[in-house]
Parts: structure tokens; sequence; C-alpha cells
């Protein structure tokens, strides 16, 4: 785990030298095929030699909720069990590691009608939120006033089941049948973390950034609203395409955007149990050796 542009990928790829491992990849953005440059996916020639699971797994058009995300990770990890080799999850969507470690209710599956009522009303000012306050002030305290697709689904989930996610959690008791080594990669400071952010956004758009998102854009049948354009990058250069920002704003969009969410997947990690926390190296043998030092201390401990 880690905040975003911390080098996980490269991580993971080199502790494969090492051990008799599998990836899987543990990001909600790098489930889109064509979605490449923008989600900083490992490059053709290292997923040859280096196969991620649940990457490219869908459509850009498809949504993938956090049930589909359990379901799929548990099979993709017993499938490595049974090949006798190590599952090794990489990437940053913390929630999918919680859902992972500590499971998910049962919750009502998707209902258009009930989500097209509630976009009729997001423009609204914070109606959704205020809506989410009355409803359940737990996830609302949790939830962004301007995170639309967390809020559509908290609210989507009583409006169908009467109960609100909150309480329906509480009814939910679940243990992940593995014992679990859990490892992040912790940055020096803000200041490189935030300098990192920028150098990869800015070489993400001389790779040609723009130019994949006009092939979504031109495509048709996607918009603005979807999962996968409300991805960090995509959304802001989508707002451009449609003349909504110039590029110096799409630009700067991006990289607080970006940082926002590092700072999101930092405060996850501080509070996160049972961590190794490895401070950020440039020589990724460096952090394998940290690795394998614990997993050999807890070996000799046994």
């Amino acid at each position: 785990m880690g905040p975003t542009a911390c080098g996980k990928s490269k991580l993971a790829i080199c502790l494969r030298r090492y051990l008799p491992i599998e990836l899987i990849s543990v990001d909600s953005a790098l489930i889109y095929r064509g979605m490449d440059i923008g989600t900083d996916k490992p490059s053709a020639s290292d997923l040859s030699s280096h196969p991620h699971r649940l990457l490219n797994i869908k459509d850009p058009i498809e949504n993938y909720s956090a049930g589909e995300f359990q379901k799929d990770v548990l099979k993709e990890i017993n499938d490595i069990i049974k090949l006798e080799k190590i599952p090794c999850l990489v990437g940053g969507t913390m929630f999918y590691y919680n859902i992972l470690l500590n499971g998910l209710s049962i919750l009502p599956s998707s209902n258009i009608k009930v989500r097209e009522y509630l976009l009729d009303k997001k423009n609204e000012k914070n109606f959704l939120h205020k809506k989410l306050e009355l409803i359940d002030p737990v996830s609302a305290a949790r939830i962004h006033k301007n995170d639309f697709q967390r809020l559509l689904r908290a609210l989507e989930v009583f409006y169908l089941s009467g109960k609100s996610v909150t309480e329906l959690k509480k009814n939910n008791y679940y243990k992940l049948p593995y014992n679990i080594f859990q490892f992040a990669i912790i940055p020096p400071n803000k200041e490189w973390l935030n300098n990192r952010i920028e150098l990869r956004i800015k070489k993400m758009l001389i790779l040609g950034f723009q130019k994949e998102v006009e092939h979504l854009f031109l495509r048709g049948d996607l918009h603005v609203n979807l999962p996968s354009i409300r991805c960090i990058g995509y959304r802001q250069m989508w707002e451009y395409l449609e003349y909504k920002n110039s590029y110096k704003e799409m630009l700067n969009k991006m990289i607080y955007a970006t940082r926002k969410l590092a700072k999101h997947q930092l405060t996850w990690l501080k509070k996160w149990e049972n961590l190794n926390k490895i401070l950020y190296n440039s020589i990724p043998n460096v952090l394998v050796k940290k690795i394998l030092d614990v997993l050999q201390k807890t070996k000799l401990s046994e």
C-alpha cells in the first residue's frame, strides 16, 4: 500500500525476483480498458513479464461495485494459493483493502430509477449530502459533500432497503481466513510527494494523456458522471475538452486533486492496524530487503 506516486507497482514487480508471488491490482481506476496513461498503468512490457490480476477487466462505460471487487479478489487469492504461490496485492484504493480485511455488508444492487431520481436532485446545492445527514449522519460525516458516487450509493441503499449503510454494517461479521502481511511505502515528506505528483502529471501529458481522453470523449457513449470518467485526471481533462476550463486550470486541478487523494490515502494509513511502514527509498532492492527482513523475523519467531 501507499499514497499515489510512491512506487508501489515498481516495488511489487521487483519483489517477484525474490518471492513466488502473483500480483493482484487493488486500484479502482486500473480496472478500465483504454485508460492507461492517466492511471499510470504498468507498461505493456511490464505486464507481459509481470501480469496483474483485476486489471483491464471493465470497459469505461461499466460500473464496478465494491461487492464485485470483494468477490473477484477472493477468487483470485484462492486461485493463486491453489498454484502454491503467494498473492501479493498492490495498489492505492484503501477502501478496497478495507473491504477485503473487514468484509462488506450485504447491500442491495444498484437501481437505475432510484439513481436517476437522485441525479436529478444533485444540482440542488448540497442536496445529496443534506439528505444523507438526515438519514445516516455517520456516513455523511465520512463522505465529502462533492463525492457524488458515494453519496448516491449511500442514499440508494436506504431507499431500496429502508436501512442506512451504517445500520447494515453493524450486522457484518467477517474475517479474512488468511495470515496477512501489510506493508506501506511512506514518503519522506510532504514536499517530496507533492513534487513527485506534479512531475508524474506533467509526464502523463507529454506521453499523450489528452489524446487518450479525446478517444474516450469521441466514443459518444461516455459521460462525466460515470465512475470511470470521474477518475482523477480524466474528469479534469474531460471538462477541458468541453471548454469548461483552460489548459492551465485543467493542469492545476489535476495536481490539486491528486495531492488531495494522496493526503486521503496517508490519513487511512495513519490509523491502519498491523501495518509495516517502510520509508521510501529510490532503490527498490533496499525496500525489498526491508520486506524480506520482516517476513524472516516473523518466520523465526513462529
